[in-house]
């Protein structure tokens, strides 16, 4: 039989960095399907609205490590976006490679994380210097209110007081939440225009411009009609 005689020639496989901060933590993305579907197309229309700006990074239900070291440090907001950190794919999100802790973080509450979402998960918020922190209760039943905001001010987060309508505006990403029958909606005061996911954008798109031909085909018709009038007389 075989053995070794130097046991520090014993080979070995090399520390995944995975094994100590895990990209998954076994929980489901969303609490219900209602959630899934609200939170699925909030992150694509985020995305879509922040296209263009290839520095903002907009993600949900990513690992957040916030201490390095440390993998017990860990949260999974719904959803946050970081500014200044690039559109790459990542796997986690860990503050000190990334320079900084997201700018913006909103959850979505339910029967059993809503109390969560009020105390504890707000004071790590609170403890990153999230500027805005966002909760939505998708079925009305557990928030104070359906739709919650909160403005970092001196390390502590105060309440957003909502607009006319029953928006909260989050100065950090210039974008206004509303609900409108009881489905999660988000306006852009400065493009003057509800944001869409690409799939929606392309159908407006798709629509405007079979509206526009309708109405130059109904315009060349009424030209025929009138051209043909026109000869009738002489």
């Amino acid at each position: 039989m075989n053995t070794y005689t130097n046991r520090l020639n014993i080979p070995h496989a090399p520390t995944d960095a995975t094994d100590i901060y895990p990209d998954t933590d076994g929980e489901p993305m969303a609490a219900s399907d209602l959630h899934l579907e609200i939170l699925i197309w909030l992150l694509q229309t985020l995305k879509a609205h922040f296209a263009q700006k290839p520095d903002v990074y907009v993600s949900g239900d990513i690992l957040t490590y916030y201490v390095e070291r440390n993998p017990r440090a860990v949260v999974a907001p719904d959803v946050l976006v970081s500014f200044g950190i690039g559109q790459k794919l990542r796997h986690t999100y860990k503050v000190w490679e990334e320079g900084k802790a997201p700018d913006f973080v909103m959850e979505f509450s339910s029967k059993t994380t809503y109390q969560n979402d009020l105390t504890d998960k707000m004071e790590t918020y609170a403890g990153l210097n999230i500027p805005n922190y966002l909760l939505y209760d998708a079925e009305a039943l557990y928030l104070p209110s359906p739709l919650m905001g909160f403005q970092l001010v001196d390390g502590v987060y105060v309440p957003i007081l909502p607009g006319v309508d029953g928006e909260i505006h989050s100065d950090v990403l210039g974008l206004d939440f509303h609900i409108q029958d009881g489905r999660l909606r988000v306006y852009d005061p400065v493009g003057e225009g509800w944001l869409q996911t690409l799939e929606e954008q392309h159908a407006t798109r798709a629509e405007q411009e079979a509206r526009a031909r309708q109405k130059a085909e109904k315009e060349v018709e009424r030209l025929r009609e009138q051209l043909a009038r026109l000869q009738a007389r002489t």
